[in-house]
C-alpha cells in the first residue's frame, strides 16, 4: 500500500499541473477581453470555475491512479489520457489566450471525443476509473454549449 501512495500523489498532481497551465491563459483572458463580451444567461459566475475544475482534475487523477495500479497493460490508456489532458489545455489557450471562441469550439468537440475515448479505454481496464470521468465529460459538454453560445453572441 505504501508503494502506491507516491503513485496516487503523482496521479493527482499531473492533471492539476496541466490545469494550472490552462489557468494561466484563463486568468489573462478573464481579466481582458472575456469580461467585455456578451455571455448567455446560463453562464456561471467566474468564481464557480476554479473549484469545479480543481475537483474535476482531482477526479481525473484518482481515475488515472486506478488505471496505473491496475496491473494491466495500460499503454493506450496512458496515451489517451495524456492526449485529452493536452487538448484540455489547448482549449484554454484557444479560448482565453487567443480570444478565439470559434477555434475553441472546434477544439472542444475534439476534446469531447478524446474524453469519450478515455472513458471507454479506462472502462475496459477498470470501470470505477471510467465512472470518475463522468462529471468531467458532463462539465466539458456544458462548456461546449457555453462556448458555442459565446461564439454566436459575439
Amino acid at each position: 500500500m505504501l508503494k502506491s501512495i507516491p503513485k496516487l500523489i503523482a496521479s493527482i498532481i499531473i492533471p492539476n499541473l496541466v490545469g494550472l497551465i490552462g489557468s494561466l491563459f484563463t486568468r489573462t483572458g478573464i481579466d481582458s477581453w472575456y469580461s467585455n463580451i456578451t455571455k448567455p444567461s446560463f453562464n456561471p459566475p467566474n468564481y464557480v470555475f476554479g473549484p469545479v475544475w480543481t475537483t474535476l482534475f482531482v477526479l481525473m487523477g484518482i481515475s488515472f491512479y486506478l488505471i496505473w495500479t491496475s496491473g494491466k497493460n495500460i499503454k493506450w490508456a496512458v496515451i489517451i489520457f495524456i492526449v485529452q489532458l493536452l487538448l484540455n489545455t489547448m482549449w484554454s489557450i484557444l479560448f482565453f489566450g487567443l480570444s478565439n471562441p470559434m477555434l475553441a469550439f472546434i477544439e472542444i468537440i475534439i476534446l469531447i471525443a478524446a474524453i469519450i475515448a478515455n472513458i471507454i479505454v479506462f472502462y475496459r481496464i477498470r470501470p470505477a476509473a471510467a465512472y470518475l470521468l463522468i462529471p468531467y465529460i458532463l462539465w466539458v459538454s456544458f462548456a461546449a454549449v457555453l462556448n458555442f453560445r459565446i461564439w454566436m453572441l459575439n
